[in-house]
């Protein structure tokens, strides 16, 4: 990989921040957007903006034409069987908001669905709320202190009551890469089916959703490159045939009287009203990108950069990082003992450095170290060591100004 002419697509990281050098190291929130893909989008507003799907003239068939094959640029990159098992969605939000709400009407007081002790609020609280609607219980896979589901747990928590399980592939908040062929497997072997939150996963390894037999995949295009307000829901086909429409609208049905509706076929089932037509085409875009790089290319250069960097922060007396599963991403969660984790990110932005700091959406894990949060440094394959140079010096000034 050439990464100095990668990071000239990236025309962000060219601008700085308080008089220095932009440092972005704040992947796991949002990826940067490639040249390429900017002009996409702005290709499709300057060229053939039309609405999709409902129009003979000629713009709008470009459109249609554009979007949809988006959407098998996104089939093949996941391997799903069919292009309509995949379903445009906000973003991973979204796509879970849909399952949780679809299976409000499968779910009986008493039933059990399993969640891991890793997840994002974004697939904790839809499952809370259905609970509250539907009378059945939360079960949660608990972890150790490496950030490592125990799945001994799992095994006990598993049963004929559970129908559906959900867990991220890879902690926002830790980087850790869970067992998801294991859960799956075992998920099916008592008849539940899953939902794998892939946003973090997604910017690191290529999920191929027919080998994982996996009932539902969901990420966010802002993830990989891609713009953001766009995302998808890859689902089985007898899964998603299972459940209601999530919206009523324009382009979900199949024909509307005052007395009955009848709903349109997958994937419009779940695409209710005019999308987010420039996002999709250029979620294609995106993965075209990052498809010409390599995946195997973009996980092998984030793990130099991952190990560079926390055999170098770990260098700094009292500094403690959190999550050291032996398969992770780029992801260091780290905190410096006496010092809370907002002062050194606000000190690090200061000296050009963009890290996050707070709980990552991810309070309970949080409350499993109990700390207030901490800091998190994310990378990118667009990301270089001398940057990781910059961030531990950073860090260094930020601890000799603090204590």
């Amino acid at each position: 990989m050439n990464v100095t002419k990668i990071r000239k697509d990236f025309p962000v990281l060219n601008r700085e921040v308080n008089g220095r050098p932009l440092v972005y190291f704040d992947n796991a929130a949002t990826s940067q957007t490639p040249t390429q893909v900017i002009n996409t989008i702005v290709d499709y507003y300057e060229n053939y903006n039309a609405n999709i799907h409902r129009g003979v003239h000629a713009l709008s068939q470009e459109a249609t034409d554009a979007y949809e094959g988006a959407r098998q640029k996104i089939q093949k990159h996941f391997n799903a069987a069919h292009p309509y098992e995949v379903i445009f969605t906000s973003g991973t939000t979204h796509a879970i908001n849909i399952i949780s709400s679809g299976y409000a009407e499968l779910l009986k007081e008493g039933d059990e669905l399993i969640v891991s002790a890793l997840e994002h609020h974004s697939n904790i609280v839809p499952w809370q709320m259905l609970c509250q609607k539907t009378g059945a219980l939360l079960k949660v896979i608990p972890m150790n202190e490496d950030g490592v589901l125990i799945m001994d747990a799992y095994d006990e928590l598993l049963s004929d009551r559970t129908k559906l399980v959900f867990v991220n592939h890879v902690s926002n908040a830790l980087g850790t890469v869970n067992p998801i062929e294991e859960i799956i497997n075992k998920a099916h072997a008592v008849g539940a089916e899953v939902l794998i939150d892939g946003a973090q996963a997604s910017p690191h390894i290529k999920a191929d959703v027919q080998a994982l037999n996996v009932d539902y995949y969901v990420t966010s295009a802002h993830k990989i490159c891609g713009p953001t307000g766009i995302g998808v829901l890859y689902g089985k086909e007898a899964a998603l045939n299972r459940l209601p429409p999530y919206q009523g609208g324009g382009e979900m049905i199949a024909e509307v009287t005052f007395e009955k509706t009848t709903y349109a076929d997958l994937p419009h089932k779940f695409e209710a009203g005019t999308p987010n037509i420039a996002g999709g085409i250029a979620f294609g875009a995106a993965l075209d990108y990052v498809n010409a790089i390599g995946m195997e290319n973009i996980a092998k250069y984030e793990a130099e950069l991952l190990t560079y960097a926390t055999l170098a922060l770990k260098q700094i007396p009292g500094l403690k990082v959190y999550g050291v599963a032996p398969e992770k991403t780029a992801v260091i969660s780290f905190n410096v003992e006496g010092i809370h984790p907002y002062d050194i990110g606000s000190i690090l932005d200061k000296l050009g450095i963009a890290v996050r700091t707070g709980h990552h959406c991810a309070q309970p894990i949080m409350d499993f170290y109990k700390i207030p949060g901490t800091v998190r440094a994310s990378f990118s394959f667009y990301n270089t060591f001398q940057e990781i140079d910059a961030m531990v010096d950073a860090v260094k000034k930020a601890v000799q100004m603090l204590q």
